[in-house]
């Protein structure tokens, strides 16, 4: 009995810190350890920080713009209704091609301890025509557009400010960078 006790305890104890672990913020700056997932997504489906920018697109052609990015006081493009908070974004391509290869690589940072998150997602098979926008919204959502976020993030833990920097890119187009800024206070507010 005494020893199903304490290997119970052990299974328990190995799960609670491997989850707090995988809960971690990768820390900022030049000693940061290398990030475990180049990718940002875990086997499990849970999204991971990750260490550095996977995005390597040199091109100079114009065309792909970020026309609206919000992280709170979220708006529906098609209604004009407000959204949950969550990071939206509004991509436009001007090309005279549709946009493929989409992907996305954004920093959150807290404004007052400068602690910093970095995610990376691969937007699949999302193609823009040319001359169109498209919204797409990490939050969790199934479907076309919706992405996957970390509910652990700086974003929906911090009280303080935070400031998102993001990168969207195509391939044959230059990227696309926008912010945008989630103010002090955390969970949903009414809008």
């Amino acid at each position: 009995m005494r020893i199903h006790r304490l290997a119970t305890v052990a299974i328990v104890t190995t799960l609670a810190l491997g989850g707090i672990a995988g809960c971690a913020a990768t820390p900022s700056g030049p000693s940061a350890p290398a990030a475990s997932s180049s990718a940002g997504t875990a086997t499990d489906g849970t999204v991971l920080p990750v260490d550095a920018n996977p995005i390597t697109n040199a091109s100079t052609a114009p065309g792909l713009s970020v026309t609206y990015a919000a992280v709170e006081d979220n708006v529906d493009p098609a209604t004009g209704g407000a959204l949950n908070d969550q990071l939206e974004l509004t991509i436009r391509n001007d090309s005279a091609s549709a946009a493929t290869g989409l992907e996305v690589f954004y920093t959150m940072t807290d404004a007052t301890t400068g602690q910093s998150e970095s995610y990376y997602q691969d937007l699949g098979g999302l193609t823009i025509d040319a001359g169109t926008e498209t919204t797409i919204y990490f939050d969790n959502g199934t479907g076309t557009g919706h992405y996957p976020e970390n509910r652990f993030s700086l974003y929906r833990s911090s009280t303080n400010q935070v400031d998102f920097t993001i990168e969207v890119s195509a391939t044959d187009l230059a990227p696309a960078v926008a912010t945008a800024t989630k103010g002090v206070g955390t969970g949903e507010v009414a809008d």
